[in-house]
């Protein structure tokens, strides 16, 4: 609704079309109590913060300058709003906020906090966990490219050619933000929000389908397609986190399996190897359901040459566990425990409470994982830190 809005107010008032959203969606918490909630309810939002804007529009003397049919846009009445019509307003136009956010002017760490705050409905604590940053910083990037889009009154339309490709790293990033997100919820009572997952595959795919797409491209979309197969075995019954070595297979979405080797073949059309290459390859592994944990690690070897992020050596090091052993994969992450980065990342620390337990050093992991519970997670996840404290005690 926020990029629909801003397509039609222009790139200048995205903080008004960020404010109209707000409201419509207060309406809906002071009214649906009430009134009841509407049969449609994603077609009540967008009609009433539709008007508002409409509103907007006839009261301010600017509007009577913008183009005639922006006014024509909003004052149009479709009748009864459906899901294909929703998808038909909304579906693109966040595509095309994403991408205004990423705009070349724009620092790419400040147009990919701006694009998941925006198009991803991100809270600032969530995009400082993404980022593994403070706060206050997310927040300073966010004013400083919204001041910019305002004043510079950069562009809503799709870029094309030499632009595109220009834009489309950050945009790729978003996407990749959007997902982890989605397949694992730093904060809540559930694990998984599979509404931004299955968002950001759409959104890859949708890229991919274009004719100039990029093989990296179609890396990505390998990856959330691989990932997303394991969803439905990642939480049981009850919501709690059931670790890879522990699912269920059989609950694997084989589809979805297909759809990311599909896509993994087309990444391969050309001489390009991404992060997301690697990526793919590492997860295309997982899915064949017996992982080779020699290729696995060689390939998180060469995903450290092309990302030094903490995050990705510390994933290194579970592969490290499985080939060498314990105690050198509790080696190589001791220089991370350092990094300022990672200070309330509760997966570094539980990955070392996991290695100390398993080197029978029980205090130590004890300690590890009493650590871990402090951070920030979800409810399912802290529910698993508990049962491996309570490993440490017997």
């Amino acid at each position: 609704m926020t990029a629909y809005l801003t397509r039609l107010l222009g790139s200048a008032r995205l903080d008004l079309a960020e404010e109209i959203v707000q409201e419509a969606m207060l309406r809906a918490l002071q009214t649906w109590p009430y009134q009841g909630v509407p049969e449609n309810p994603p077609a009540w939002l967008f009609r009433t913060a539709r008007n508002a804007a409409m509103d907007v529009v006839r009261h301010e003397s600017m509007a009577e300058r913008k183009q005639p049919n922006v006014k024509a846009q909003m004052e149009w009445d479709p009748g009864p709003l459906d899901d294909e019509l929703l998808n038909d307003n909304l579906g693109d136009d966040e595509l095309r906020m994403i991408f205004m956010c990423c705009h070349p002017e724009i620092p790419r760490d400040a147009s990919v906090a701006l694009s998941l705050k925006i198009a991803g409905g991100f809270s600032v604590r969530e995009i400082a966990r993404a980022f593994l940053t403070e706060e206050p910083a997310i927040a300073q990037r966010l004013v400083r490219a919204k001041r910019q889009i305002r004043e510079r009154n950069l562009s809503f339309d799709l870029p094309r050619g030499a632009e595109l490709k220009q834009r489309l790293t950050a945009v790729l990033e978003v996407l990749y933000f959007v997902f982890n997100e989605g397949y694992t919820a730093h904060e809540g009572e559930d694990l998984v929000r599979r509404d931004l997952c299955f968002e950001a595959l759409r959104l890859a795919r949708l890229i991919a389908s274009s004719s100039s797409a990029e093989p990296r491209v179609h890396a990505l979309a390998a990856v959330l397609a691989f990932q997303s197969a394991r969803l439905p075995a990642r939480v049981d019954a009850l919501g709690d986190l059931v670790l890879l070595e522990d699912q269920d297979h059989s609950r694997w979405d084989r589809p979805l399996i297909d759809l990311g080797f599909h896509h993994f073949n087309l990444s391969m059309q050309g001489d390009e190897v991404s992060e997301y290459h690697v990526q793919a390859a590492i997860a295309s592994i997982h899915v064949q359901g017996h992982p080779d944990w020699s290729a696995i690690l060689t390939l998180y070897d060469q995903l450290c040459e092309m990302n030094g992020s903490p995050v990705v050596a510390l994933n290194r090091a579970v592969a490290v566990a499985k080939v060498r052993g314990p105690a050198e994969a509790l080696a190589a992450i001791e220089p991370l425990i350092a990094n300022p980065a990672l200070r309330e990342y509760y997966l570094l620390l539980a990955v070392r409470g996991h290695l100390l337990l398993e080197l029978e050093r029980r205090e130590e992991a004890a300690a590890c994982y009493k650590a871990a519970l402090q951070c920030r997670c979800s409810e399912p996840e802290r529910r698993l830190l508990r049962r491996k404290l309570a490993e440490c005690a017997g």
